[in-house]
């Protein structure tokens, strides 16, 4: 593999002007087209030497004139292939040793670290060669190069080589052989190479009376006759199984929702035209290009109102106004939908999750055909083998900036740089949306959704994959953080595995905001006013936190002000049925559960008589301060919702309540509810914000026929003022002018926004969440820091701390006093 120097031999003067140097890259640089790019690079300048694969990521040597080693630096970064991520690029000078051209020698192994790029969508010239008939790879299902295709969930080991991928089993026919040496192709070292003859294979599976597994394209034409008969299909993809329906066939999506016990909540639909999405839902420029990027997430748009028939129907997203929409990432997706001249099939296909309720995403093929069963009515899968686990990503924008919902595929297991070092260590995240994150030296990495830890195969998956990536990133963990919640099963098992290593844990709200400070790269030099708005989260005091202002660093924290605690009456009954919080927090503001306020109608006359003599007797009441449940009782108060099927239901679709009512409620509305501000209760520290006023100001606006839109809209603006008055009063009184909004509230468009305006234009500087979700999936980055700092300190001291996240830290207190 190597090449002749094309330039003339030098003169004896030149030779002196010659010179060597080592270079060494590391990042997201192996299978990308790396070391074809280096080939291609130094032959064009003339260079000798050779490039490597190596754990630690890609070295080179070059040698030739100066200025053309020097041109060959300077380009390496500059002009690095699409999908290359450089972390650095270091390079010295070493003795010159002649050659007459540049060859690439094979990988080496060993312990070390590179970064792996994650799973991305078909590139154009892939695609290009899969709709040409004259192409040999015409119509393959699994065509791919080196700028896209397959990498997180295939590779099994570094450095990235086809032998550490589940693509070994596939030996390499000869024209895909000849491909994969060549430097000059785009297929060079392209990890996924195959084709038709040497390449995985479709099988379709059918259900009950199947008269036998149909291959290839008999299998293909099938699966797309079975969706257009109204069938649910199991499709195998990247990173796990959709289960796939007909989106304009309300039986099928029907019949799909009752299998999966999914309730009202939405489900992601698939479409290859984007025509097709701008006549379904408004997108701007940020969402085209997330919808047309690499990545290909799920992204949240609003829809457009529509008049005639339309290829989604209403039970795909029942009431809401907005519709999750992914383009088709693989090549088997696009043969799904159909390429140009084929048959007519579905032009929107309902993708998702396929799993049943609770439990994570399929991925062996034998287990989908027993777990997805009763579920699917066949299954279009094949043998290639996932590695790991990666449910599709979703994000939404908010004033054009991306606001990630969930961070997995095509983000996993990307990086994220850290504002200072850290020892090796491993923080499990929370119970909720968990993700997990492993870090040492300056970078994070984050692991994909593994989902709620609820149940044994979910937790299985979640061991799995931190030992995943573990392996990918050589992080040999010395430190173990968690949430500080006793019941939380990420942090039992935290405290199960350690054995001799520490485990220190981390207050909820805490690592929210830290999360924050470090994904904005904050060293934690300065503290922070942080707003961490969510449903749950263990407080210091044993009360349900969720509506807490902290003014914090990476080293503790001071709770400046919260939500004023009402009753939790029943836990998870509160959570299940809105209505509960509702009249909680009615009787906490002593208004009358009156029969003519939704929230009283939706409760039976035997339920209330019960949950009052609970309420009066504090029986299984815990006091809460979360700003989610207040979400939930104004959604119930407001006939908004009642009970929810899904996480954020009632907050989700109070927030489409407020959406077209805003500037009404704001200009001939009276504005937003007031939350008066006064000294915290028992503690004799701190603010707490009155939630009763808003809660009486909102049945008098119903009773004298305000709708619920209306209530909707001035809450959402109580809010963002409440947020600017208590931030204005840390303001006075630590002089702080940074503010971090995180926790799951903030997926709210609609407040996320308002807050954010409102902060500026009172000179704040907002960090908001934009590379890690605001809700529990982005716990784990916080925790990690916050922990780190604890065991650094404590090192540094010669000795342990409690391992708590030690509240009001020199560094706090001195901001606050």
């Amino acid at each position: 593999m190597s090449r002749p120097d094309r330039r003339p031999a030098t003169a004896a003067g030149e030779d002196a002007a010659r010179e060597r140097r080592h270079v060494a890259v590391r990042g997201a640089v192996q299978g990308v087209g790396f070391r074809p790019f280096v080939y291609t690079l130094a032959s064009e300048l003339g260079l000798t030497g050779h490039v490597i694969n190596t754990p630690e990521g890609v070295v080179a040597e070059v040698e030739g004139p100066r200025g053309a080693v020097a041109s060959f630096c300077g380009r390496l970064v500059s002009e690095a292939p699409p999908l290359a991520v450089v972390e650095s690029a270091e390079h010295h000078g070493v003795p010159t040793r002649g050659g007459t051209g540049f060859t690439i020698r094979s990988s080496e192994g060993g312990s070390g670290r590179t970064l792996v790029s994650p799973d991305v969508a078909t590139c154009d010239d892939c695609l290009a060669e899969l709709g040409d008939p004259r192409d040999r790879r015409y119509r393959h299902p699994f065509i791919t190069c080196t700028h896209c295709g397959p990498r997180f969930t295939v590779v099994t080991g570094l450095p990235y080589d086809r032998a550490r991928t589940t693509m070994a089993r596939f030996p390499m026919c000869g024209a895909c052989a000849h491909e994969y040496e060549d430097p000059a192709d785009r297929r060079f070292h392209a990890q996924p190479i195959a084709c038709h003859d040497c390449g995985p294979r479709l099988t379709l599976v059918r259900g009950a009376g199947d008269p036998g597994p149909l291959t290839g394209e008999d299998a293909l034409a099938e699966a797309r006759r079975l969706l257009a008969d109204g069938a649910v299909v199991a499709v195998k993809g990247l990173g796990g199984h959709h289960l796939a329906c007909d989106a304009s066939d309300p039986a099928a999506v029907r019949a799909l929702r009752k299998r999966k016990n999914r309730g009202d909540k939405p489900f992601a639909v698939m479409t290859g035209s984007f025509e097709t999405v701008e006549r379904l839902t408004h997108v701007g420029p940020r969402e085209r290009e997330l919808l047309l990027g690499r990545r290909r997430p799920v992204v949240l748009l609003r829809r457009r109102e529509s008049s005639g028939p339309s290829p989604v129907a209403e039970a795909v997203a029942p009431g809401s106004p907005d519709l999750g929409v992914l383009m088709p990432y693989t090549p088997l997706h696009h043969l799904l939908l159909g390429l140009p001249g084929d048959p007519e099939g579905p032009p929107v296909l309902v993708m998702t999750s396929g799993n049943r309720s609770g439990e994570p995403i399929v991925t062996d093929d034998e287990e989908a055909l027993t777990r997805l069963e009763g579920l699917a009515d066949a299954w279009l899968t094949h043998d290639r083998p996932i590695h790991v686990p990666c449910d599709d990503s979703v994000v939404r924008v908010c004033d054009g900036e991306e606001l990630p919902v969930r961070r997995s595929r095509g983000y996993a297991p990307f990086p994220v740089a850290l504002p200072a070092p850290v020892e090796a260590a491993l923080a499990v995240g929370g119970d909720l949306k968990n993700t997990f994150c492993v870090a040492e030296g300056r970078y994070a990495w984050l692991s994909a959704h593994v989902g709620d830890m609820d149940d044994l195969a979910t937790l299985r998956a979640f061991e799995t994959a931190t030992g995943h990536l573990g392996e990918l990133t050589a992080v040999a963990p010395r430190l173990l953080v968690a949430d500080r919640h006793p019941g939380y099963r990420s942090g039992q098992w935290a405290h199960r595995e350690a054995g001799p290593r520490p485990v220190r844990t981390v207050q909820h709200h805490h690592a929210h905001v830290a999360s924050t400070m470090a994904e904005h790269g904050l060293d934690g030099s300065s503290p922070v006013i942080g707003i961490a708005f969510d449903g749950t989260g263990y407080g210091d005091d044993g009360a349900v936190w969720g509506g807490e202002v902290l003014l914090a660093d990476y080293d503790g924290f001071r709770r400046f002000a919260h939500l004023a605690y009402v009753p939790l009456p029943g836990g998870d009954a509160a959570v299940r049925n809105p209505y509960r919080m509702a009249l909680s927090h009615l009787r906490a503001a002593e208004l009358p559960w009156a029969q003519d306020l939704p929230c009283t109608a939706a409760c039976t006359p035997g339920e209330r008589r019960l949950l009052a003599r609970q309420l009066e007797r504090n029986l299984n009441c815990v006091p809460t301060s979360s700003m989610g449940r207040l979400f939930d009782a104004v959604s119930s108060l407001a006939g908004v919702c009642h009970r929810v099927d899904y996480e954020a239901q009632a907050a989700m679709e109070l927030e489409n309540a407020a959406l077209g009512h805003l500037g009404e409620a704001g200009a001939d509305g009276g504005g937003g509810y007031r939350f008066p501000l006064r000294p915290a209760r028992g503690t004799g520290a701190g603010l707490e914000a009155d939630a009763g006023p808003v809660l009486a100001a909102a049945v008098e606006d119903l009773r004298s026929g305000a709708g619920a839109g209306t209530v909707a809209a001035r809450f959402h603006l109580g809010v963002a003022a409440l947020v600017r008055e208590v931030c204005a009063a840390a303001r006075q009184r630590t002089g702080l002018r940074t503010v971090a909004l995180t926790g799951g509230v903030f997926c709210n468009a609609v407040l996320t926004s308002a807050c954010a305006d409102g902060l500026r234009e009172d000179g704040f500087t907002v960090l908001r969440h934009r590379r890690v979700p605001p809700n529990d999936g982005g716990l784990a980055l916080g925790q990690l820091m916050v922990g780190a700092r604890a065991a650094a300190a404590a090192g540094a001291a010669g000795g342990e701390t409690t391992g708590t996240g030690v509240t009001d830290d020199v560094g706090v207190a001195q901001a606050t006093s």
